[in-house]
């Protein structure tokens, strides 16, 4: 098993280590890869950094615990994820092309060409707090599932991880991160795809397991029977929390500089195919093997959901294929934690230091530097993968999203404006779940309306923007 896993991951930093090869040793390449990389790379590599050890870990063991309800948070989050992507991720890779920016706060900061370094700054400072908080999640996932398998410390598998997230993005920055990212995304669909067939087998088909879910009371209704809210608002709010959860990509760096490094902006529909097509894919298997976990671990007082998926590839598979398993989890998390430290890096030299790091050299320190801060954060925390998913996920979503949508619909609010429902979105997010209000609706539908609202007055600088906005290609 161990060395199943080993020879995994070592194939995984030397994908990472060959990109080094096609570096050009500037700014540009190392944050965008120079615009160059292709439809299928960019589908690939956003899947895997969107599915990250929230899927394997945070996913498996909220499935576990809600049963089938379950289902909606993924109807819900695809159906988001595409909404914003038919409307936003083309004008998003236009207004990169026109700007001289590496980063997903520089692109928003200079949409009609003038600079807003206070927008870009505080853009860049939420983003990193929270990508930080994200990034330290991947890790703790990483460290979860190699503690079950293998009875490590939960320190071991977050320094592995941080360790070779290091070397690689060290090496070729964001085309490293995405060459491994497409490698990871195979592994990550051919161990979610065993375990899934495998545990259904061995229960005897589709039909049986079905049955043998239904019997377990309360875990195949639709909708969970505890919603505070009564009626049919009850499961409409839930569903539609997590639409917005899906709708917020847009604001997660992370995944979208992603689309902003695609090679020509007329293949983003090709991208974007590559993209759900795995995506659906993945996420039905997760959910089908978080409910069929249920069955091969009753639980009890004391276990740990979220080590699901892990306990479960140990009771079914032989050795070798859970060393699979565990490098699809790791593969995951490693997918997601790269970029994450990448964007990260992007912020500290682009966009928060008053002059700009052109340094090759000190850019990749910078990277070093970041990924120590995230494993020590992981190091320090062994909260919920899902709590702490989400908790950034909806942080950055409820700071960026709405402007986003308003700068991709020609609007051109000011420097102030705009700064304003950053901070009112995210701390809307926050205060909301601070006080418990997530268990009524996912945080970040509250965090995107406030941010809405407060752009949408600025009704006068339509007119000023929209020829812009068309001159750039980045008006509907």
């Amino acid at each position: 098993m161990i060395i199943s896993f080993l020879v995994f991951l070592a194939a995984f930093t030397l994908i990472g280590l060959a990109s080094s090869l096609f570096s050009r040793g500037t700014r540009h390449d190392y944050y965008l890869a120079d615009g160059t990389v292709k439809p299928w790379l960019v589908g690939l590599s956003a899947v895997a950094t969107n599915n990250s050890g929230y899927m394997f870990i945070g996913v498996i063991g909220y499935t576990y615990a809600t049963g089938l309800p379950a289902f909606w948070l993924m109807v819900g989050w695809i159906a988001g994820d595409y909404l914003g992507s038919t409307f936003v991720h083309a004008r998003l890779r236009a207004a990169t092309a026109n700007s001289d920016e590496v980063s997903y706060a520089g692109v928003l900061s200079t949409w009609y060409g003038r600079g807003q370094p206070l927008l870009q700054r505080a853009i860049g400072g939420i983003s990193l707090v929270f990508l930080l908080c994200y990034a330290s999640a991947q890790l703790v996932a990483g460290s979860k599932a190699l503690h079950v398998l293998f009875d490590w410390p939960l320190w071991a598998g977050s320094v592995i991880g941080a360790v070779m997230v290091a070397l690689y993005c060290f090496a070729g920055g964001i085309r490293a991160s995405i060459w491994t990212d497409a490698a990871q995304s195979v592994v990550m669909i051919l161990a979610m795809g065993l375990l899934l067939a495998v545990a259904i087998m061995a229960l005897g088909g589709p039909a049986q397991s079905w049955q043998q879910l239904s019997e377990i009371p309360g875990y195949m209704d639709w909708f969970p029977r505890d919603l505070p809210v009564p009626g049919i608002a009850g499961p409409l709010l839930f569903a539609l929390g997590w639409m917005v959860a899906g709708l917020s990509v847009i604001g997660q760096p992370h995944i979208m500089v992603r689309f902003m490094t695609l090679d020509d902006g007329g293949s983003m529909r090709r991208a974007r195919a590559w993209y759900y097509l795995w995506f659906i894919a993945f996420y039905a298997m997760a959910t089908g093997v978080g409910l069929l976990s249920r069955l091969y671990i009753p639980g009890g007082d004391g276990f740990d959901a979220e080590l699901a998926l892990p306990t479960m590839a140990q009771l079914l598979l032989h050795p070798w294929l859970v060393g699979l398993i565990l490098a699809g989890i790791f593969a995951a998390t490693m997918s997601t934690a790269d970029s994450l430290i990448l964007s990260c890096s992007a912020s500290i030299t682009h966009d928060l230091l008053p002059h700009r790091i052109e340094h090759t050299l000190l850019i990749k320190l910078t990277t070093l530097g970041t990924t120590g801060v995230a494993l020590l954060f992981a190091l320090s925390n062994v909260e919920s993968v899902f709590n702490m998913v989400i908790l950034a996920w909806s942080g950055l979503g409820s700071a960026f999203a709405p402007l986003l949508i308003v700068l991709c619909l020609g609007r051109k609010p000011s420097e102030s404006l705009a700064v304003s429902a950053v901070i009112a979105g995210f701390a809307t997010a926050l205060a909301w779940r601070y006080f418990g209000l997530h268990a009524y609706i996912f945080e970040g539908l509250p965090g995107v309306a406030v941010g809405l609202a407060l752009l949408a007055a600025a009704p006068r600088a339509d007119a000023e923007a929209m020829p812009q906005a068309r001159a750039a290609g980045t008006n509907p």
